[in-house]
């Protein structure tokens, strides 16, 4: 669990005027959307990109290309959270908190390509899992996977917002209300006028962004006049050690990857991230969006260029943190930083004051204004997605045109903006902090992870064991998680429920005890089911050019229906998707082994402590890694569309000749 200490602390003074909050939150939030209004524009008279058509609005007619698909995949996990809690979790565990922050994300991520491109061959049209599910499966299963998922974008965007209100209110002076409300205004906005296509183009920039000020944070810190160097760090946490002795850790020491509690903090993030990724629609709406080469290697990409981020920022500033905590340059001293302070996430925000002082807190700012509007704007789109054709379409209005499923997208971007914050608000006002979510949200996001996937790779798996397995997988681990703090702190409270072991023990009994109710209950009345049945359903929003209003109807695929692929084309496309089914296999199994056991476990059970010359190297090669996935994630993607960048200047030009 994370060191208990004493709330009492004096006031910090913002080092920021509330102006600049405001400005940050509600102009930039303005600036994106009108922004995104000229970029609408622009392709649409360029390209004849149409976000007033369902296909475009939702999927980006499914043609986004590999860079903005590992942009996008680096953006969606750079969560305001995830910059916070990397720091967090170093200043907690020491040296290896940083690490398996990283390493509990990008399996996960790179995992993804795998389901990503076994969806796109199995069910080419689909927008949402949820509509995979429907088929399959029908009404039971759907309406139970549908509440599920928006359990789980809910409980996701409210941790999300937790931690950037927080730190932007410490920044600034903002009243925490004020951050928590305005904060996704400027995200609906532009997640209103350019759909999926504004989530990709701001997901690169935000990334971009979110990289140099990483990169900067980093060398402010380590060039700054209390730190020195790397060796300089070294000597710091050193002498903060008989402060800050970490129980579990070998003799205690900052500088070891033998941590008790690291291990026990890697599992939950590990597992939970399993329920982050599958259960988010969000994920399939993105590999449903990629053209199918796109697929792979822009999560393979995305994987392992986020690795970086919180494996670098995390390590050298939370290290920072510790190390220059006892000096007069931190904004707490003489005092240390309160519990309450470290689990809301405050411990970047101060360390970077310390090493760049109002530079430092703007850096900070921008990042996690950048982390969580990009986030949020994946989130609303995804929730957006559910209400309209998962709800709406499926159960309200099955003959529902352009037009129609159109407004019901804007309703359901409203709404969950709106009511995210409302949540938000309410976990404010009873205790709830960033800490608290981050480490049980994977009780009650993984329960539907499994049937997930079996639902994709599974042919026997039946409709009642899909239900049965993903409600029995969430009252196992909710037992498991309230009881264990029962057990190990007496008591059932916000305190005592986010700790770490109640957290790990139900984190991981929601996630795996579905395996085994779905295996037995499908083995009991097995299914058979037939995966071209899945290609008998007609699922795009089809435009008539006699009247946009009309659209082939959810069901089986109409005779004059266009289908996604000739039929003269479908071996070579199988020969394709099977080459790409084993990359994906294949970087799957490698990140996961490279990532999480061959480096890690063998260090852990070293009972190593980081002499200078190790720690120096350790990370130099993490800032060499975030620099390289800097001039990935920034200049690939730009490559990557040149041509398309090209038609743009050239129609644009072309216009311009003709006096347009």
């Amino acid at each position: 669990m994370l060191a208990q200490r004493s709330d009492a602390g004096g006031e910090i003074a913002s080092p920021l005027p509330q102006s600049v909050g405001y400005g940050i939150v509600v102009l930039f939030g303005l600036a994106f959307a009108f922004g995104m209004i000229g970029v609408t524009a622009l392709l649409k008279r360029t390209t004849g990109e149409d976000n007033a058509k369902v296909e475009t609005f939702m999927v980006a007619n499914r043609r986004v290309r590999t860079g903005l698909i590992a942009s996008a995949v680096v953006s969606s996990w750079l969560w305001s959270t995830a910059l916070l809690s990397c720091v967090l979790v170093t200043y907690a565990y020491g040296i290896s908190g940083a690490f398996w922050y990283a390493a509990g994300c990008s399996p996960m991520i790179v995992f993804f390509a795998y389901l990503g491109v076994i969806c796109k061959k199995r069910i080419p049209e689909a927008h949402t899992i949820l509509e995979i599910i429907r088929i399959r499966y029908g009404t039971t299963a759907h309406l139970s996977f549908t509440f599920l998922a928006v359990v789980n974008n809910l409980f996701n965007t409210v941790n999300m917002i937790l931690g950037a209100s927080a730190v932007i209110s410490f920044l600034t002076g903002m009243h925490i209300m004020a951050s928590t409300f305005l904060l996704p205004l400027g995200v609906v906005l532009y997640t209103l006028v350019g759909g999926i296509k504004a989530t990709f183009l701001t997901d690169y920039l935000h990334t971009f962004v979110i990289l140099i000020l990483s990169c900067y944070l980093t060398l402010k810190a380590l060039t700054s006049e209390q730190v020195g160097s790397l060796g300089g760090l070294y000597d710091l946490v050193v002498a903060a050690q008989e402060n800050h002795n970490i129980d579990g850790n070998y003799k205690g020491s900052l500088l070891t990857m033998t941590s008790q509690q690291g291990i026990f903090f890697a599992i939950i993030l590990l597992v939970s991230n399993f329920g982050a990724v599958i259960m988010d629609t969000g994920y399939f709406i993105k590999a449903f969006a990629a053209s199918p080469r796109a697929v792979v290697p822009g999560y393979v990409i995305g994987g392992v260029s986020y690795f970086s981020v919180p494996w670098s920022l995390g390590t050298i500033m939370g290290m920072a943190a510790l190390g220059l905590e006892s000096s007069p340059i931190f904004p707490t001293y003489p005092r240390a930083m309160t519990s309450t302070e470290v689990t809301n996430g405050l411990a970047l925000p101060y360390v970077a004051i310390a090493v760049a002082g109002k530079g430092g807190a703007v850096a900070v700012l921008l990042m996690t204004f950048m982390a969580v509007t990009s986030t949020l704007s994946a989130q609303i789109i995804a929730v957006s997605s559910i209400i309209t054709f998962d709800v709406y379409r499926t159960y309200f209005n099955k003959n529902a045109g352009n037009k129609e499923v159109i407004r019901w997208s804007h309703i359901g971007v409203i709404l969950f903006g709106s009511v995210s914050a409302g949540f938000t608000a309410m976990f404010h006002y009873v205790g709830i902090d960033m800490g608290w979510t981050l480490y049980m949200i994977g009780v009650v996001t993984c329960p539907g992870v499994v049937p997930v996937i079996f639902t994709i790779l599974w042919r026997k798996q039946s409709t009642i064991a899909v239900v049965g397995s993903a409600f029995l997988g969430m009252a196992t681990g909710l037992a498991v998680w309230l009881g264990t703090a029962y057990k190990f702190f007496g008591e059932v409270s916000v305190s005592s429920t986010g700790q770490t072991l109640p957290c790990m023990y139900g984190t991981v009994a929601s996630a795996l005890s579905p395996l085994l109710y779905t295996i037995v209950m499908s083995l009991i009345r097995p299914a058979n089911y037939d995966w071209s049945d899945f290609k008998q359903e007609k699922l795009v929003v089809e435009v008539d050019s006699e009247d946009d209003k009309q659209v082939q109807t959810p069901g089986k695929t109409a005779n004059n229906s266009v289908s996604i692929s000739n039929s003269s084309e479908e071996p070579a496309e199988d020969d394709t998707h099977r080459r790409w089914t084993r990359y994906a296999l294949f970087w799957s199994v490698a990140t996961f082994l490279g990532h999480w056991v061959l480096w890690p476990l063998p260090m852990y059970a070293a009972n190593y402590i980081f002499s200078k010359t190790f720690f120096v190297a350790w990370n130099a090669v993490s800032l060499i890694w975030l620099w390289l996935s800097l001039i990935v994630i920034g200049i690939y993607p730009i490559w990557d569309g040149r041509d398309q960048l090209l038609a743009v200047f050239n129609n644009l030009r072309l216009r311009g000749s003709r006096g347009d």
